[in-house]
């Protein structure tokens, strides 16, 4: 009898630890072993800068009090090495937030640094009016990743500052003012992109900015008015249920009659254009329906406007099945804008249009073509191609959404998985009936447990209720095992936590 009360003792703890919705109120068991991390052969350098108090206190007083941090003590970065990071006291934590979705191929990437540390001993800036060689090669590899008749790049240095450029050319193209973009949608925090983001934590409180840009609904098939089982392109669908066949999305077409709406009675009868991310970033990882952004840019298109695709956080092979996210949906944009991977954090971005649309505006731009930049752009495209990071995106993508997805039918706060490639969104709720966001006190409790375990992640949505995963695309699938198994111990443990009332 003592046996078999050990026996069952040794499995109620082993349950546990892969079910955390296993426990019960009243249990007394709660063993939680954390997930071990998985090796890393690069050993940091000894931090030898100023304390962390001192740093804290630089914080206070030298920065924006508006810019906030992640965690109760924010984390002290010190080094970086591939998918790792590397504190001041030299913690080694997995990032899967990679800068907000800009480190495309990896911290300090070999390929990339050598080239860098080449470049910087010959010349660092020049300007347009001068001709280089790395910023014109360049030019040519990237173009010859883009369909025709997207040809023509300016090299500006920011996601912002592309979008602004795109906003300018699309209204000088066009000879109209109205320009439209989504709910919910980033585009940058400039003085004219401010109008196209429309997350509000980012909106100005006092200063009108953004001038002739208006919203429309976001087809958001979770949170939305309509979507469900079928209806977007991803391995893990909604658990909403719907009643669309194949082919044939009822959602999609109630959204089209919404961006209808907008376009009838929001904007004049002639526009702009239409801005869209081919998967919203900072909304949480929000994708449309299937086939939705090809009638809505046929729609735009009827109206004067011209098509931009912001890929500055779904570009360069992050969602897997394709280079760029406009490719997932069928659809050739008229202007591309693209930053954060394109230079693995290096400031770079890049506007690619027509040789027509290019014609209708002439900018300037004092660090265009820098030389550095330049290099360092190719290097990475470099690594891309060499190291088959598109390819491991896919894979390792698949791979952890379908287990990720495991972690929504085991735990009632979880409501949504989504995504594609290594981008893929976690979407809190209170339980899924009703889908209401998780209270942010929950979710920085969690997202502070995935911390101290050594997971670095992102957070999303308009209520921050969304769990961001960007990895630099040269994970591995032992690490995608440990970012699970991490999740599943956090939510384990906050379960335990609000079964004994202690939230």
């Amino acid at each position: 009898m003592a046996l078999l009360k050990i026996s069952f003792l040794q499995m109620s703890k082993r349950c546990l630890l892969q079910c955390g919705a296993c426990w019960k109120p009243g249990s007394k068991l709660s063993v939680h072993t954390p997930p071990k991390m998985p090796p890393c052969d690069f050993t940091p350098e000894r931090y030898e800068s100023q304390p962390y108090n001192q740093i804290l206190e630089i914080r206070k007083q030298n920065f924006s009090p508006m810019v906030s941090t992640y965690f109760q003590k924010p984390l002290l970065l010190h080094q970086g090495y591939m998918q790792w990071l590397f504190d001041y006291e030299g913690r080694r934590y997995l990032d899967f937030f990679s800068g907000i979705v800009t480190v495309s191929v990896g911290h300090c990437h070999p390929k990339v640094t050598t080239a860098a540390q080449k470049q910087l001993g010959r010349l660092w800036h020049s300007s347009p009016v001068f001709l280089h060689s790395a910023i014109h090669e360049y030019a040519e590899k990237l173009g010859a990743l883009l369909p025709d008749p997207l040809k023509v790049i300016f090299f500006t240095n920011s996601g912002s500052e592309a979008n602004d450029l795109a906003m300018l050319m699309a209204r000088s193209y066009s000879g109209n003012v109205d320009i439209i973009s989504f709910r919910g949608a980033y585009h940058g925090h400039s003085p004219y992109t401010i109008g196209l983001t429309n997350v509000g934590t980012y909106k100005p409180r006092r200063i009108a900015s953004g001038s002739s840009c208006q919203t429309t609904m976001c087809p958001d098939v979770f949170r939305g008015p309509w979507g469900g089982s079928q209806c977007r392109d991803s391995l893990v669908q909604t658990i909403r249920k719907c009643d669309c066949t194949p082919g044939c999305c009822k959602a999609n077409s109630q959204y089209i009659e919404e961006f209808k709406n907008t376009l009838h009675t929001a904007v004049a009868k002639e526009i702009a254009g239409f801005f869209a991310e081919p998967i919203q970033g900072v909304n949480g990882v929000v994708q449309y329906p299937k086939g939705f952004l090809k009638e809505a840019f046929q729609l735009v298109r009827d109206r004067g406007g011209v098509c931009i695709a912001d890929e500055v956080q779904t570009g360069f092979g992050r969602l897997g099945t394709h280079f760029w996210g406009f490719q997932s949906h069928g659809i050739l944009p008229d202007i591309v804008t693209m930053a954060k991977g394109i230079a693995n954090g290096f400031p770079m971005s890049v506007v690619v249009t027509s040789p027509e649309i290019a014609k209708s505006f002439n900018p300037f731009n004092t660090f265009a073509g820098n030389p550095l930049a330049g290099v360092i752009g190719s290097a990475v495209l470099d690594a891309i191609k060499e190291d088959g990071l598109q390819e491991n995106s896919q894979e390792i993508g698949s791979y952890m959404l379908l287990k990720l997805a495991k972690l929504r039918d085991e735990f009632e706060i979880v409501g949504d998985v989504r995504g594609k490639g290594l981008m893929i969104g976690i979407e809190m709720v209170q339980n899924q009936d009703s889908r209401q966001p998780l209270p942010p006190e929950e979710m920085n409790l969690i997202h502070e447990d995935c911390k101290d375990m050594g997971l670095i992640l992102g957070r999303g949505g308009l209520f921050s209720q969304t769990f961001r995963i960007a990895p630099p695309m040269c994970i591995t699938k032992e690490e995608a095992d440990f970012a699970v198994e991490v999740l599943h111990s956090a939510l384990s443990r906050h379960m335990e936590k609000r079964a004994k009332g202690k939230l």
